[in-house]
């Protein structure tokens, strides 16, 4: 069964992470591109052969009648594309977060049920090498009880640099500030790695934000039923660049360090490398799975996009609740 596809948001996320991704895929045809830049569809028209390419979402969706829509725009406009693109027919996969509203996103939600479109988001870090090897020993029962999990996710800046991607990131009114950038990724990692049990926020410190500014540094700690927990430092002003995490159950402790993993149980040690740079911030391979996932989602019509929104919704629940405890607002 071949698709059709389009994507709307033609950024360097798309460009470098989710082109190439569906070019994994021989199901996959991406036949038109939409974007409000000209720089943005004349580097569409360079890079894949035979695109159409459009500025407006609309004629897009009128002219192709595409079999699904890949939401790849700033977050503060992932919402109205994806209404528009279920409401035009299309299956729709949208870049994290899923929208920015949890009304908004109970109502997407509502009108892909009654239109019987697929509709998930991109929760990217469960197709790393690393957390799916983390995953396969939690789920061999070799750490036994997942009691906790901590997260650090240190960056020098925004993904970006000083291009259009660090802007939006740094505006609250687009989507910006690091909870939505990489807190979300640690959110939804959290839930899956302890089951799928969904989290309450216990407490919130956010640090940074100035005039037009989102926040640059958080601290988040959680409550998962059965008294385990989560902690959370993410931080746009490191020294240095990491991304670690710490798995603690009640045979040992799982570490994670980018893409070198330590499994410490009964003071024996075992490395594990899965050979991949989980630093690269657009990690076409990951993309590629998660293409396949959302593909198996359109063909089967399983469980897969309502766990999917589970986790997406668990994580906005937490963003909200963390930017109004702190007093960021909502």
């Amino acid at each position: 069964m071949k698709l059709r596809g389009a994507i709307a948001g033609f950024g360097a996320v798309a460009a470098e992470g989710h082109l190439p991704g569906w070019a994994s895929r021989p199901e996959i045809q991406i036949a038109a591109i939409c974007d409000p830049v000209a720089d943005r569809r004349h580097h569409a028209f360079r890079i894949l052969k035979g695109v159409r390419v459009y500025d407006d979402l609309s004629l897009m969706l009128e002219g192709e009648r595409p079999d699904f829509v890949d939401v790849a725009s700033p977050p503060a406009m992932h919402a109205s594309a994806a209404r528009a693109a279920l409401e035009a027919g299309a299956h729709v996969l949208v870049e994290k977060p899923l929208c920015l509203d949890l009304t908004e996103f109970d109502s997407l939600a509502d009108l892909a049920r009654s239109r019987g479109r697929v509709l998930m988001c991109v929760l990217n870090w469960k197709h790393s090498p690393a957390y799916r090897r983390a995953h396969e020993i939690i789920s061999s029962g070799r750490l036994g009880k997942v009691r906790e999990v901590t997260f650090d996710r240190l960056r020098t800046a925004p993904a970006g640099g000083t291009g259009p991607g660090a802007r939006w990131r740094r505006d609250p009114a687009l989507g910006g500030g690091i909870l939505i950038d990489h807190g979300w990724h640690t959110l939804y990692l959290a839930q899956w790695l302890m089951g799928g049990d969904a989290p309450r926020l216990v407490a919130s410190r956010l640090a940074g934000e100035s005039a037009g500014n989102a926040e640059e540094v958080a601290d988040l700690e959680l409550a998962f039923p059965g008294d385990r927990r989560a902690s959370i430092h993410l931080s746009w002003r490191a020294a240095q660049r990491r991304t670690s995490a710490s798995i603690k159950g009640e045979l040992g402790t799982l570490d994670l360090d980018g893409n070198s993993l330590r499994l410490t149980v009964a003071g024996a040690s075992e490395d594990f490398s899965v050979g991949d740079a989980p630093d690269d911030s657009y990690h076409a391979a990951w993309f590629g799975s998660l293409a396949a996932e959302f593909e198996q989602a359109i063909v089967l019509g399983d469980n897969i996009a309502a766990k999917n929104l589970g986790e997406a919704r668990s994580a906005l629940t937490i963003i909200i609740e963390a930017r109004r405890a702190a007093g960021a607002g909502s």
